[in-house]
């Protein structure tokens, strides 16, 4: 039986990652392959408590919860998820991901001023994720990038979500400063790690009409098909 595939999507918040994910499974399906979507965090699971507690202010800012800690929370959902992506690629299926541990990196990774200390948490979080935990590993990771300024407005325009107590934004939207942080660092993983690969959202400031953005995605998507 042939292998299947896992693909991440991934990127700043606003930044389209539920629309691409939808966009790309219809293609993918439309085209005959069999297809699987893992969606994280996954909100209303048991596996995904502390998180929403995270995300909710619970536990105070996301700066005193640090990176490291709010890893380890994400890291068990993903870990929870990942017997049923690995049957998945096994039986032949492709697996699209919105959102991995490519999240950790941008969000958490976007605390961490230092770009020492930064590479030592990223070595953590791979040993954590991949090690530990045993995930599986995508064949490709997709960071889609929005300006934080253009993120934060289009994060506005969605409804009010029951993670966050009906709130429109979570602890990270809500902080400009954050995701101009996050923004940074998701452009260093790009430029950094070889199995990574970006796709610019916006054009003069402003975002792309989403079939665009989708054909763009494509264009990187087929190349890992073959």
């Amino acid at each position: 039986m042939k292998i299947g595939k896992f693909i991440v999507i991934d990127g700043t918040d606003g930044s389209g990652k539920a629309t691409q994910t939808k966009l790309l499974v219809e293609r993918l399906k439309n085209d005959g392959h069999d297809v699987e979507i893992a969606d994280f965090p996954q909100y209303g699971k048991k596996s995904a408590g502390l998180i929403e507690k995270y995300l909710n202010g619970k536990y105070g800012s996301a700066e005193e919860v640090g990176p490291y800690r709010a890893s380890i929370f994400y890291a068990c959902d993903r870990y929870d998820a990942s017997f049923k992506i690995r049957k998945a690629v096994e039986e032949g299926k492709i697996v699209i991901s919105n959102r991995y541990v490519t999240a950790n990196m941008g969000h958490q990774g976007g605390k961490i001023k230092d770009p020492e200390e930064r590479k030592k948490y990223f070595n953590w979080l791979y040993n954590l994720e991949y090690e530990t935990f045993s995930i599986p590993r995508p064949d490709l990771n997709i960071i889609l990038h929005v300006d934080a300024e253009v993120a934060q407005k289009l994060v506005d325009k969605k409804g009010n979500r029951e993670y966050v107590g009906g709130e429109k934004r979570d602890i990270h939207e809500d902080d400009l400063g954050h995701l101009r942080d996050a923004e940074k660092v998701y452009l260093e993983i790009a430029k950094s790690f070889p199995d990574f690969t970006l796709v610019k959202c916006t054009k003069d400031g402003s975002i792309m009409v989403r079939e665009n953005i989708s054909e763009l995605v494509w264009n990187v998507v087929k190349k890992v098909l073959v």
